[in-house]
Order: C-alpha cells, then structure tokens, then sequence
C-alpha cells in the first residue's frame, strides 16, 4: 500500500466528493438510541454515500466502539485489520465488509479507480452477531435472483427518515430498516429465495437482463456487458430484446435510469449531482438532455411541476 500524507488526505475532505452523502447522528440522539429496548439491539451512529471517492483514507490506530459496513458498488479499496501494517484485503465492486469494532483499522479507495461506497457506522447488543464473521470481503454478484437494488432502496429509506429528523418515532423505524438490511446480507441466500417470481425469472433472457440492469443501476452498462450476462450474440440478444420490449437495450436501459431519476426526484431533495451518481451518469448536461428527451422536461422543471 502507498504512503499517503496527512496533508493530501485533509485537502481531499475539505473538497468531498462529488454526489457525496453523509449524516452523523446527534451524540444526545445516540445516546437515547442506546437506551431504547429496541434501538439499543441495533442502531446507526453515522451513514454515506461516497462515490468515485478519491484519495478516500481513513486510518484508526485507536479502536472505536462501532462496527464498520462498506459495501462497494463500483471500482475497488482495500482495508487493514489490527495495529502497524497488517495485512492489505482488497475491496471490488460486488463486495462488502465489516470492520469488527474494537479493533485499530485502516480503509481506503483504490488510487487509479477509487470505490463507490454505501457505509454504516452501527452499535447496539445484536451488532457484534451480524459482523461475526463477516469482516474478510464478501461477494454480492448481480445474478438473475439477486436483490443488489431493493437493498439499496432499504438503505436509501434509512437515510431518508434520518433526514426527516431524528424524532423517536423515526430512528425506531430506522433501525427496524437496518435490521433487515443486515440481514439481508447476513442470510444472503435466504434474501434472494424469498424474491417473488425467481422461478419464473430464470427462463426469461429479457426478464434476466433487465433485471441485471436494475441491480447495475450506477454503473454505465455497454452493450457488450449485457448480451455477455445474457450469453448470447449481440445481434441475436438485440433483436430478441427489441421484440419483447420495442425498444433496444441501451435505450431501455436509459427509460430505467430515468424512471430512477424521476422517483429520487419525487421523494428525495438530493441535488442533481448526486441524482446523477445514483443513475451511473457523471455528466450533468447529458443527464438533463437525456431526461428533457424522455419526460418531455428538464429536471428541474419536472421537479417544479410536482411540487405545484
């Protein structure tokens, strides 16, 4: 692993990263959640979103009292276990970790292509039985009952009732939310078999890709990547999809990530920036062009409408 300096990690903070989320919750909102029946089972200290996290390094030579969850969606980190220069463990995309607490750590992002990360800071009585085990990095691979989105859209409620407030009602659902985040990780298989219509999934080819492009969300699929999921030639997957759908697969891929676009537009006030990242799109001109051709309207004119 590289040296990195103090100075260049500070200077990367103080810019953040582009789309980047986070909440830290209230010491006095922690310490109420600690002596809650419920939350006190389970609960979140700190929440994010990091995309494309460069010069992303976090060192702990002291323990903390929490545990760490880092699922990465895109590019690739690494992390360390114990004190002085353990060993480094890679972190790719489709994986997740738990750094145990009470152990000194270090993480970081990949110096040529850093990770886009969801993370969880989390405490309570039940935290120390969903990380056993589970602190080497472990795989999450989008797969034809995989559940990669509606687990995400699990963490994306957690954050949202925080940003509401951190009323005792909304922290109680959130950690209920939690638990059954974790859990899906946890009893991953368990998570994916309880998908209604697996069965029916797995003979459907179209069904299979669009699926694929639903759990790669923010991720910038080419054609390639698709018809090599769905394993067969191009013009063969091509024509197939179009007469099941109307529509070529980049293009419906495109519908998707719009509809995406309009419901964080609908029941969220993330920036555009940050819409952008949770759709795979960097380019936030493209991204109003492609949303104008397909609503009709630019962002935030739609954004305006549904508010009126």
């Amino acid at each position: 692993m590289e040296d990195r300096t103090k100075a260049s990690y500070l200077a990367a903070r103080r810019e953040g990263f582009s789309g980047e989320r986070a909440l830290v919750l209230p010491p006095t909102v922690v310490i109420e959640m600690e002596k809650d029946a419920y939350a006190s089972a389970l609960h979140i200290t700190d929440i994010g979103y990091y995309p494309k996290a460069y010069h992303h390094l976090r060192r702990r030579d002291s323990a903390i009292n929490q545990h760490i969850l880092i699922q990465c969606i895109e590019g690739g980190g690494w992390f360390i276990l114990g004190e002085g220069e353990g060993e480094t463990h890679p972190v790719q995309a489709g994986q997740y970790v738990i750094l145990p607490a009470g152990i000194p750590h270090a993480y970081g992002a990949d110096e040529t292509n850093p990770w886009t990360i969801y993370w969880v800071h989390f405490k309570g009585k039940l935290a120390a039985s969903f990380s056993a085990g589970q602190r080497y990095p472990i795989d999450i691979r989008p797969g034809v009952s995989s559940r990669i989105s509606d687990r995400i859209a699990l963490f994306e409620e957690i954050f949202r009732m925080f940003e509401m407030g951190y009323s005792r009602e909304n922290w109680q659902y959130a950690c209920t939310i939690f638990h059954h985040y974790l859990g899906s990780l946890r009893y991953m298989q368990s998570y994916r078999d309880a998908a209604v219509g697996t069965q029916e999934r797995q003979g459907d080819v179209v069904a299979s890709a669009i699926h694929y492009m639903k759990e790669n969300m923010e991720k910038k699929l080419s054609l390639e990547d698709i018809v090599q999921h769905a394993g067969y030639s191009p013009s063969h997957f091509t024509a197939l999809f179009g007469k099941r759908t109307g529509y070529a697969p980049l293009a419906y891929f495109n519908q998707l990530k719009i509809q995406q676009a309009c419901h964080l537009l609908d029941f969220t006030d993330m920036k555009m920036n940050q819409i952008c990242y949770k759709i795979g799109i960097g380019d936030t001109y493209y991204f109003s062009r492609l949303f104008r051709k397909i609503m009709g309207v630019s962002p935030r004119a739609y954004k305006r409408m549904k508010k009126g």
